[in-house]
């Protein structure tokens, strides 16, 4: 996005009235405008494709194809597209699913209504910290192992070999959910060159955002999941 160009958003959930209450909400913000309503996961994929959202609202149990799977294949296709899960449940095994799969953050579906037009903003920003603070929440649940069982030791990724030691040290620190305020504090740093180093990080690493990014530290063992910071 730039200027002042609106953040266009689909709507992806088999229920009507959710989808229309998400629309009144966030058509109510003049940055924000709603592209398309999908009510099962395949049009959801269909309409990302023809539309181009710049965010996704995508419900995670959907028909004909959930919204994992949806997902899976908007972020396969090269989308641009940030995708939030949407979900009942504040821990939801599907919803952390959901974040492997590339979606961008994970929010309830009784969220106030200034934490979902939050939260948009901020995933379409693609330079954010893992807030929303329920994204944390579901991360420290099952990235650290809580309510699953702990995976064998995970082999090194050869891509990790690509960063260099300031950049393994800025991803640690992203992986404990510092923003770059916070990092360019701990490494007396600005925060335009920690801006740098993250989207370098990015490109090195072949991620969409700094979600994945810290899913991606605990999965390779780069971040030990007893990491009591987190």
């Amino acid at each position: 996005m730039t200027g002042n160009a609106p953040i266009n958003v689909l709507l992806a959930d088999d229920q009507p009235l959710l989808r229309m209450g998400f629309r009144l909400i966030l058509e109510g913000e003049e940055d924000l405008r709603i592209v398309g309503e999908a009510s099962d996961g395949a049009d959801a994929v269909r309409q990302a494709r023809e539309l181009s959202p710049d965010v996704v609202l995508m419900d995670v149990r959907m028909p004909v194809l959930d919204g994992i799977e949806a997902t899976r294949a908007i972020t396969a296709s090269g989308s641009c597209a940030r995708i939030i899960i949407l979900t009942t449940f504040d821990v939801d095994e599907y919803a952390f699913a959901g974040l492997q799969a590339g979606a961008s953050a994970f929010l309830l579906k009784d969220v106030a209504p200034s934490e979902l037009v939050s939260a948009v903003r901020v995933v379409a920003s693609g330079d954010a910290v893992v807030a929303p603070r329920v994204t944390q929440r579901l991360l420290e649940t099952y990235v650290r192992g809580a309510a699953r069982p702990a995976p064998a030791v995970p082999a090194p990724d050869p891509l990790l070999a690509d960063l260099t030691p300031r950049e393994t040290e800025m991803l640690e620190a992203m992986a404990e959910g510092l923003s770059n305020a916070e990092i360019a504090h701990r490494y007396y740093l600005s925060e335009a060159t920690v801006k740098t180093h993250v989207r370098r990080i990015l490109t090195k690493l072949h991620l969409r955002d700094r979600v994945q990014a810290v899913v991606y530290a605990y999965e390779t063992g780069l971040v030990v999941p007893s990491n009591p910071d987190y």
